[in-house]
């Protein structure tokens, strides 16, 4: 009976894991989508991977909806050259994940070319079988 006890433990601790597992990599996926669709403009990807009532806090202190956003980058006040990863760190909370990370971005904000290193925190909520960003903060970090 223990064995069997055991067994069931050890199972349901390694489904667990998998589950987590497999559920920070597709964070992360979406994740690496929403950069690349910001750099290539592709709204149909935003579209699906940022919720309507996300709130987007950039570095300088503006706030941004998902509409405003995605009009933002629409008139050319927001333009991404780039957007790299360099450490990302995904904890989970049921249907919610939390992003930490580091990123360095290069674009042009209203005319002015940016070339900085970011600290940020983003949230995820999955729903349905889709992770979308409901929130992002960020901060400058000293290159």
């Amino acid at each position: 009976m223990k064995s069997i006890l055991l067994f069931c433990c050890l199972l349901t601790t390694s489904f667990v894991y998998a589950q987590s597992s497999a559920d920070e990599k597709a964070v992360l996926d979406v994740e690496k989508q929403r950069f690349d669709a910001q750099v290539t403009k592709n709204y149909a990807v935003l579209e699906k991977v940022l919720a309507d009532d996300l709130i987007y806090n950039h570095s300088n202190g503006n706030q941004d909806t998902k509409q405003s956003y995605i009009q933002s980058i629409k008139d050319g006040k927001q333009s991404y050259d780039a957007i790299e990863a360099q450490e990302q760190k995904v904890r989970l909370y049921g249907n919610t994940a939390v992003v930490n990370g580091i990123c360095q971005v290069k674009a042009t904000n209203n005319g002015q070319s940016i070339n900085t290193r970011l600290r940020y925190m983003d949230v995820y909520v999955r729903k349905g079988a889709q992770w979308q960003l409901v929130a992002w903060q960020s901060l400058r970090l000293a290159n």
